[in-house]
């Protein structure tokens, strides 16, 4: 990919502010001809834009819970074979899990990976647990989760992109 130009970071900012402005608004915003805002667009959806979503308000889905949870996994590759059946398994086991948003390596504190989830209830979130030791235990050293209570008034700052678009 290219290197993105100045005017595409503006278009990636607007967007990431609020995802449905049109063309036109973004043009007049940005002090450009509206074909230019479509042009960057349409390159920026083939090159920098992974798609588009909505930031739901989570307790009106039935969200109560969101969890961070960090894995320690067995030193159970011996070989570089093993590794990649371990691998192959994980990434199987992740993809076919919807409460989970986002997933991948990491260090620090102990932990090999993490999984970021949304769970309806408690309940919910302990049966999610449960599957997961059940059918990955075989792979997992350890396992520890944080618990974010969605509809607590001690959520203080919602998830939402609009804020990196202030980012130095």
């Amino acid at each position: 990919m290219n290197q993105l130009k100045p005017l595409d970071y503006k278009i990636l900012f607007e967007l990431m502010k609020n995802a449905r402005v049109s063309d036109r608004k973004m043009a007049k915003i940005l002090g450009v001809s509206q074909a230019t805002v479509s042009r960057r667009r349409a390159k920026l959806e083939k090159e920098a834009i992974d798609g588009y979503t909505v930031i739901p308000k989570w307790k009106k889905l039935g969200y109560e819970l969101f969890a961070i949870t960090f894995v320690k996994i067995k030193q159970v590759a011996g070989s570089k074979e093993k590794y990649e059946d371990v691998r192959k398994r994980g990434i199987e086991w992740l993809m076919s899990q919807p409460n989970i948003v986002m997933s991948g390596a990491c260090r620090g504190m102990g932990t090999d990976s993490f999984n970021l989830s949304f769970h309806k209830s408690y309940a919910d979130y302990d049966e999610f647990m449960r599957n997961l030791r059940l059918e990955m235990g075989d792979l997992i050293d350890n396992v520890q989760s944080v618990l974010v209570n969605l509809s607590g008034s001690e959520l203080l700052k919602p998830l939402h992109m609009k804020y990196l678009t202030k980012a130095k």
